[in-house]
């Protein structure tokens, strides 16, 4: 009976088993494409490799093997380990994968006889390999191949003429499967799918030849050809392309090509080096167009590659500190333009314009880069569907070229693109991509508006810049290892109009390298989208991202050791000691131990939001559901609210009080600015009974969730307190200057830098002090008048004088919803916290929100802030007493005015002009 079931699993249940279009799915869930439908139609091990990229073919790879080793194992169930039903059982499997699966079958057949027969299949491979290096031609070493391993299985069962017979069968069933199915790695011109020619190895032996249907490597073939790669996978319409490695001989290519009048080419350089974000060696190398003969391209091959060492070229690396390394040669179809030109994602010279800027002239690219003929000129704002300039150019064609641009910017994370174009009158051609090299690196006020927002003082940037860039290099070395020893992190940030900005490129570089979306940071702080990461990328930084991931799982028990061995103590020490009885080198050694322990706080500070953040993004539990009333902007407002009712300022409850939150101040992170303890009179001001608190919503929650968020507002209060304390700290070694005459107002030391400090407490240079300060205050009030400050920087910044200013009125604004809810209100514009009288219904809109204006803001019917997220300040308040709030609005601050009617909608995002 046994016997039955086997014979049933052999000749059944194996041909369905090899039909399974595995290779199949996986190339459809992967890239979007049925191997069935492209190329010679083969769904097999190689056109996966070549079709899908590695991905897709070291899937495939395992899956075919799992097939074979099944059918193997399948069949040892019912008959003796390696018998001859096994190999029946592999060519039951192969039939199944030729008639129904599309494919040769002779991985299946491989791994299943690792399994059946190891020794057989290790001797086959041992000599088969010789038989490559003696006969160098594919076909022929795979008849051999074959049989070798039929000749190697019947000597090892020379007793047994059935078992030799079937494996004569099987091998000869292999060789005639592969003489028929093509194989996608073997395409020439006589067999190439017209509707498909996809070109990757060349015929003669195990010569490459490499296209750009193929992924590319830029260190090995240039950037100009891993890009077009890039873009023709992505399913821009891109010329096919060869690419004649460095080193390679061309006689196999020009063979291959046969360029003639009605098939011409363009050999163009694709350096190595050249089209990067740093350089784009523009007009360096040589391009050849109008190919129409085997001996003209053999010429234009050489003079591409000549090019590399002319003077100019030489030069134009030296330059750059450029390595003189290789050039290859792209070769692609020309195509011949209706219309053609170039594209710039953003404008090159006024980086601030929305618009997608493009140069265009009737007739080929060449006519426009050439610079002998002066192009038509358009801009094209696509936010507002507007298109500036007119000449021969349909406007359509303009339209699709700058949405083109754009697309491609995208797909390079957010990197300004110069695109070189051509429309043939019926589709447009991508020609080269390369990024703007005077846009790089890219700069945003995104989000560190909302970490240190306003403009900063010397002394506040001088240690804020070296402790978070630090602690973020730390962590991000923790997931790279030594693949971060070429980043620079003390380039994260940067000022701009005495702004903080971050460097989004790099952290777009670390975040990739990490296997993360670029918008990572983004993402986990203000709930951006984000792209897919690339998957091999994340699978290579598994061992980092889990080193991390321990960190996040012992955060909470790590805060608490630190809180009591470094923390509290260092808190303790601090207030131990009144700061006027000290002197000068004890201040200086008071500030040096506050910085110490500052840096382990800066970690936490970073690492506690970002925990929460993930947390709760990963179990989708809203905002309202989660109780924020240990936050301490809204601790401090509930605990204020009864002893005002109860007794004054002078009491000694205040003064408890202040002793207790007299920390907080309206920029927590910047010590320039005033903590409520230095001016109560301020805060009772701005003070009245904030609204009963909304209690959080019954709902999906989640206990993990709510202790991280209770961790965050914990090291919120220990970061806090330490910066007030550092403040306080130069405070005192001010006013011992100002008893000394060294400086002249109160307030100037925080127009130093921390450097200059202790050299000046080293007597070093006192004489120039003023000369220092002088320069920063004037630049400092500059800087303060400023408005409509771009939050994308390219590049260098333009001029203070060149900065772009949109008074374009618009009647709808978005930004991100941090509280949910509607509202209609007046609005009042505050620039800067100041005492005000609010009116019942109004709507208050500020630059951003720190928990020195949660008094005020807990009075308003509806907040709008030009930065912030859901996780700031303002965010907190609002979601704890039920206010709308809008986050993140650019704008807001000049594009609305006092007293205007606006609704606005804190779970849409929305602001909405009513009326004036």
């Amino acid at each position: 009976m046994s016997e039955i079931w086997g014979a049933l699993v052999v000749f059944l249940l194996c041909p369905l088993l090899g039909g399974l279009p595995a290779i199949d799915w996986i190339s459809l869930a992967l890239t979007g494409r049925r191997l069935s439908r492209v190329g010679t139609g083969n769904v097999g091990v190689s056109a996966a490799f070549y079709h899908g990229g590695r991905l897709v073919g070291i899937l495939a790879v395992i899956s075919e093997a799992s097939k074979g080793i099944l059918a193997v194992l399948l069949t040892r169930l019912f008959f003796p380990a390696g018998s001859a039903w096994e190999l029946l059982a592999l060519i039951a499997l192969v039939m199944g994968r030729y008639w129904i699966g599309k494919g040769a079958g002779t991985t299946n057949v491989l791994w299943g006889l690792l399994v059946h027969d190891p020794i057989a299949v290790f001797l086959s491979c041992l000599i088969g390999g010789v038989s490559f290096t003696i006969f160098r031609e594919k076909t022929t070493g795979r008849f051999v191949g074959l049989f070798l391993l039929a000749l190697i299985l019947a000597l090892r069962h020379a007793n047994d003429s059935g078992y030799i017979l079937v494996a004569i069968a099987l091998a000869s069933l292999l060789g005639g499967i592969s003489a028929r199915v093509a194989d996608d790695l073997d395409l020439s011109e006589e067999n190439v799918n017209p509707e498909s020619r996809k070109m990757f190895r060349f015929f003669r032996g195990d010569r490459a030849l490499l296209s750009l249907d193929n992924t590319l490597d830029p260190l090995k073939v240039g950037q100009k050809a891993a890009t077009l790669s890039y873009l023709k996978r992505s399913g821009y319409c891109v010329p096919d392309g060869w690419i004649l490695p460095a080193g390679d001989d061309s006689k196999p290519l020009i063979d291959f090509l046969r360029p003639s009048p009605n098939n011409p080419l363009v050999a163009r350089s694709s350096a190595i080096g050249e089209d990067s974000e740093t350089a784009s060696a523009a007009g360096q190398y040589t391009t050849i167009l109008d190919i129409t003969d085997s001996q003209a391209l053999e010429s234009a091959i050489l003079t591409c590659q000549t090019s590399y060492n002319s003077p100019t070229a030489v030069q134009y690396r030296l330059d750059r500190g450029q390595e003189n390394t290789s050039i290859s040669v792209l070769i692609q179809k020309q195509i011949r333009g209706a219309f053609s030109g170039v594209a710039f994602s953003r404008d090159p010279v006024n980086s601030t314009s929305p618009d997608v800027v493009i140069e265009a002239l009737p007739g080929d690219a060449t006519k426009v880069v050439s610079g002998r003929f002066t192009p038509e000129s358009y801009r094209v704002n696509l936010e507002e569907d507007r298109i500036t300039g007119a000449g021969e150019i349909p406007l359509d064609i303009i339209q699709q070229v700058a949405r083109s641009c754009r697309a491609i910017e995208s797909l390079y994370h957010g990197i300004p693109q110069d695109m070189e174009w051509t429309h043939d009158g019926e589709k447009l051609w991508i020609l080269q991509a390369r990024p703007i090299t005077n846009l790089q690196p890219i700069w945003t006020r995104k989000i560190a508006a909302e970490v240190i927002p306003g403009v900063i003082r010397p002394l506040a940037w001088s240690i804020n810049r070296p402790l978070t860039c630090g602690v973020w290099g730390e962590i991000f070395t923790i997931v790279l290892g030594d693949r971060a020893t070429d980043l620079d992190f003390t380039e994260t940030a940067t000022l701009h109009y005495g702004r903080a900005y971050f460097n989004a490129t790099l952290l777009g570089t670390i975040f990739r390298r990490m296997g993360l979306p670029p918008e990572s940071l983004e993402f986990l702080t203000r709930g951006a989208k984000f792209t897919k990461p690339p998957l091999l990328s994340t699978l290579k930084n598994i061992p980092g991202l889990f080193r991390l991931l321990q960190r996040e799982f012992r955060l909470e028990k790590d805060f608490q050791r630190d809180l009591d061995r470094y923390f509290l103590p260092a808190l303790d020490k601090i207030t131990a000691t009144p700061l006027e009885n000290l002197s000068e080198r004890e201040l200086l050694t008071g500030i040096e131990e506050i910085l110490t322990v500052l840096k382990k706080a800066t970690y936490y500070s970073i690492l506690a939001p970002l925990s929460f953040a993930a947390r709760r993004g990963i179990f989708q539990v809203p905002f309202e559901a989660l109780d924020n009333s240990r936050a301490p902007e809204v601790e401090s407002l509930h605990a204020l609210s009864p002893i005002l009712k109860n007794s004054n300022a002078d009491s000694p409850a205040f003064r408890e009080w202040l002793d207790r939150y007299g920390y907080l101040s309206e920029v927590g992170t910047d010590i320039s600015i005033p903590r409520w303890r230095e001016h109560p009179e301020t805060l009772l001001q701005h003070y009245v009974e904030p609204p009963a608190k909304v209690p959080p919503k019954k709902g999906k929650s989640n206990r993990s969730v709510q202790k991280r968020l209770d961790l965050k507002n914990k090291v919120t209060e220990i970061y806090s307190r330490l910066l007030a304390h550092l403040r306080w700290h130069f405070l005192a070694l001010e006013n011992l200057w100002l008893q000394e005459n060294i400086l002249k107002d109160k307030e100037d030391i925080f127009f130093l830098e921390y450097e200059k400090i202790k050299q000046f407490i080293d007597r070093k240079s006192l004489d120039k002090i003023d000369r220092i300060i002088s320069p920063h205050r004037q630049r400092f009030q500059t800087d303060l008048a400023l408005t409509n400050l771009p939050y994308i920087v390219y590049g260098q910044p333009p001029d203070r004088e060149f900065l772009a200013s949109d008074r374009t009125a618009k009647r709808r604004l978005q930004g991100i919803g941090a509280s949910a809810g509607q509202i209609e209100g007046r609005v009042k514009i505050l620039r800067t916290l100041q005492a005000i009288d609010l009116r019942p219904g109004t709507i208050l809109v500020v630059p951003y929100t720190d928990s020195g204006w949660s008094p005020l803001l807990s009075r308003a019917a509806g907040i709008i802030s030009e930065v912030g997220g859901q996780l700031s300040h303002g965010a907190i308040v609002a979601r704890e007493y039920g206010i709308p709030a809008v986050m993140d609005v650019s704008g807001a601050i000049d594009g609305l005015q006092d007293g205007q009617l606006v609704r606005i909608d804190g779970g849409r995002g929305t602001v909405e002009i009513l009326a004036e």
